[in-house]
């Protein structure tokens, strides 16, 4: 064994990565070095003569696979042969070999959110459905988390108990029925019809089940069930199975998460051994402690300690702001603070919060006192209409029977092919079992469409010589082809506006994109490659921040991050935990918000502030939100409280940029003028999320943003507001009525 493998580790950290025969559970607590046990286990298994050939570790995000991928290279030159990919990365190479087998084309395509929402948005119209009642965007999530448990469109409709869910079970079964037809995927199909493929085809299971002898997961807490099936039918014949995660880290229920996948693991693999990994590199012991005495209080985890030799550090300091105005100015004060008289640059602090509109009154303070920001949301980028535009190009000219691809692009830039035309070919192809591009091809010869026949010649003509193109030239020449043999470039060129420049100017970054990614790959940069590279980037891969700009981004996004400062906003009931947490009958929904604090608080490498605010604005009305209950979870030791009592002014002076700012918490704060002082007041605080005017009785409809439509069954009431019993088409809830309309 080489000796340098384990060099630097910890007495845990070495169990871990030699331990080679039989199931594996890693519960790596925050910041315990989990990756860097991963890629010194892979390289052992090599140094111990495994072949990286039957080595496969997956990871979440692609940025992680890429950085496990060069670390791992780093230990070993052999390290470049492991397989190492995403859940999603890996189904689609199975898939690229195998689709077929199922009866899709090789050259099959993958659908993203709003291909998929386009796609049930048509369907909805054809049937003549309301789509008020049945809305695309709720639809696609019903059937995305059914698909996620593992259930089938024909499995669904045997199981539909009303006629909501048989209208659904009709919308599901011809959406799947259409993606078929298109020889499509949306992303949860990649891995649903791989672990379809492994269970109907025995030879193509035996075949990766030998090719993969090792296999490692991390964030196996995040496993949904169709994901837990793929991994167990893959490591059913070796039982070399190693799974790493953090089960007080799941916090991801709403995808589908399933936190039993960990919890159980044991009693999947009873001869399993079991290592925890509880020392923290990152946090101080006062973060440590307070996101150990939280995490305490929930039931369901397998229980561990976090434990650092970082030394004690800085108290947590608390304060409670009269208005959500106050609480931005309070964190922009110590933001300058920090950065002026302590010299941390601003790319080391973040801002959380439970959801994004917290963050227009965080942004606006730090605009007041002139800090720079960025809200981390993802990939942009690829959602601007023409860089969407241009991939639906690519998409259909690699698969011409991809039907959404091709009705987005067939009139842009407009070419004279109306809307009514093109409903008159879907409707032929859909009653003839021939796809849209069938048609587009044939349209001189069949009579209905000889009117307009010469336009659509035209595009197929178009497509024609860019395919014939695609066949032979890179992904950055048949863009520039796309460009200007569409029209794209010239109507664009034509506009002459700023917009329209920026909008040329994002197709150019496309083809940079493609070059980069060309001479990235060398072996394999065919568009089929490039189609997958730009499909599967996930909504985490491009959350980066800008060097000398403090970070905005929810909680959610935070995962996986860490800084050395970390300003936690909006710490109330109602909004964290959530009020649907609040209002939940089911006690996992605030364990799973207790996990998100959790999470929250580990990202803190040596300063943590926690901050809310007696009354903001919500919905358009002032809202009177109690300080988190959580609150009351954090021991009194850790936290320096510099807001008083519950409702009594604490005054209190910091230093900032233009000299000593005194506060008072409470009621009469006003402008954010240097030196000025917010004068203390009381306001009563209530423990109810909102106050709806509108009473509300059994049998009433009303609609949710989450659930939708659904029929109240009992009205009580509790802390000043109704709160309302409701049979959702998902199941019966428990809402306050200001959290839902009238239907």
């Amino acid at each position: 064994m080489d000796n340098n493998i384990i060099k630097g580790l910890n007495p845990m950290q070495q169990q871990a990565v030699l331990h080679t025969k039989g199931p594996l559970l890693l519960l790596a607590g925050a910041g315990s070095g989990k990756t860097r046990v991963l890629t010194h286990r892979i390289a052992h298994l090599i140094d111990s003569g495994v072949s990286p050939y039957n080595i496969l570790a997956i990871t979440f995000t692609n940025k992680a696979a890429k950085e496990m991928k060069e670390r791992v290279e780093k230990i070993t030159p052999r390290g470049s042969y492991v397989w190492v990919a995403t859940f999603h990365s890996t189904c689609v190479r199975i898939l690229r070999k195998k689709a077929d087998r199922l009866g899709y084309s090789n050259h099959f395509t993958i659908y993203d959110t709003s291909d998929c929402e386009k796609l049930i948005k048509d369907i909805i119209k054809e049937f003549n459905i309301d789509d008020k009642q049945y809305r695309p965007k709720q639809i696609l999530s019903f059937i995305s988390s059914r698909k996620n448990e593992g259930i089938t469109a024909e499995k669904f409709r045997r199981q539909a108990q009303d006629f909501r869910e048989e209208k659904i079970a009709e919308i599901f079964s011809e959406y799947q029925s259409r993606l078929f037809k298109s020889s499509a995927f949306d992303f949860d199909d990649l891995i649903l019809k791989t672990t379809d493929l492994f269970r109907l085809f025995p030879d193509v299971l035996a075949e990766y089940q030998n090719r993969f002898e090792y296999i490692l997961i991390d964030e196996y807490q995040d496993t949904n069930t169709v994901q837990y099936d793929l991994v167990n039918l893959l490591a059913s014949k070796s039982r070399n199975l190693c799974v790493v995660g953090d089960d007080d880290q799941s916090i991801y229920a709403f995808r589908g998460a399933n936190i039993r996948n960990i919890l159980d693991f044991e009693k999947d693999y009873p001869e399993a051994k079991v290592i925890k990994l509880e020392q923290n590199y990152r946090s101080s012991a006062t973060i440590l402690n307070a996101a150990n005495s939280v995490i305490s209080h929930n039931q369901g985890r397998k229980g561990k300690t976090l434990w650092t030799d970082k030394g004690e550090g800085e108290p947590i300091t608390y304060f409670r702001a009269e208005t959500d105005r106050d609480e931005a100015m309070f964190i922009a004060d110590n933001i300058k603070r920090l950065v002026n008289r302590e010299g941390l640059a601003y790319n080391r602090i973040a801002v959380l919060y439970r959801n994004n509109a917290l963050s227009r009154a965080i942004g606006e303070g730090m605009v007041r006192a002139s800090i720079p920001y960025v809200v981390l949301r993802g990939h942009s980028f690829y959602e601007t209409a023409e860089i969407k535009d241009m991939m639906a190009y690519l998409k259909a000219i690699y698969n011409p029977d991809s039907e959404v691809d091709l009705l987005r692009i067939i009139n842009v830039p407009r070419r004279g092919i109306g809307d009514a035309t093109i409903n008159k070919m879907l409707m032929f192809a859909h009653n003839n079992g021939v796809s849209l591009y069938d048609v587009i091809k044939n349209t001189d010869r069949i009579p209905q469409f000889a009117a307009r026949s010469k336009k659509i010649a035209e595009f197929r003509d178009m497509m024609e010589r860019l395919i014939d193109i695609s066949r032979s030239s890179p992904v950055s020449v048949l863009l520039d082809e796309i460009y200007w043999q569409s029209g794209y470039m010239q109507a664009l060129g034509a506009d002459g506006d700023l917009k329209a420049q920026g909008r040329i100017e994002n197709l150019y970054e496309l083809q940079n994109k493609a070059a980069e990614f060309e001479e990235q790959n060398p072996d394999n940069a065919d568009l089929a490659a490039f189609l997958d590279e730009i499909s599967l980037v996930s909504d985490t891969d491009n959350i980066k921040g800008e060097d000398g700009a403090v970070a905005l981004l929810t909680l959610h996004a935070s995962k996986g991050l860490e800084f050395p400062v970390v300003f936690l906003a909006g710490f109330e009931d109602g909004i964290f935990p959530s009020a649907l947490s609040v209002a939940s009958a089911d006690p996992k929904e605030i364990e799973e918000e207790r996990r998100l604090l959790y999470v929250g608080i580990t990202r803190a490498k040596e300063r943590l502030f926690i901050t809310c605010s007696r009354t903001r604005m919500q919905r358009g009305e002032p809202v009177f939100n109690p300080p988190s209950r959580f609150f009351g979870e954090i021991p009194k030791e850790y936290i320096k409280n510099i807001s008083g009592g519950t409702d009594s002014a604490s005054a209190f002076s910091i230093g900032s940029s233009g000299g000593i700012r005194t506060y008072t918490s409470g009621r009469g704060s006003s402008d954010y003028g240097r030196g000025r002082v917010y004068k203390a007041g009381t306001a009563a605080a209530r423990a109810t999320p909102s106050t709806s005017k509108i009473s509300y009785k059994p049998g009433d409809k009303v609609k949710q943003i989450k659930y939708g439509i659904g029929t109240v069954l009992n009205v009580s009431t509790t802390g000043g507001d109704s709160l309302l019993t409701i049979e959702f088409g998902i199941g019966i809830k428990k809402l306050y009525a200001g959290m839902v309309k009238p239907v």
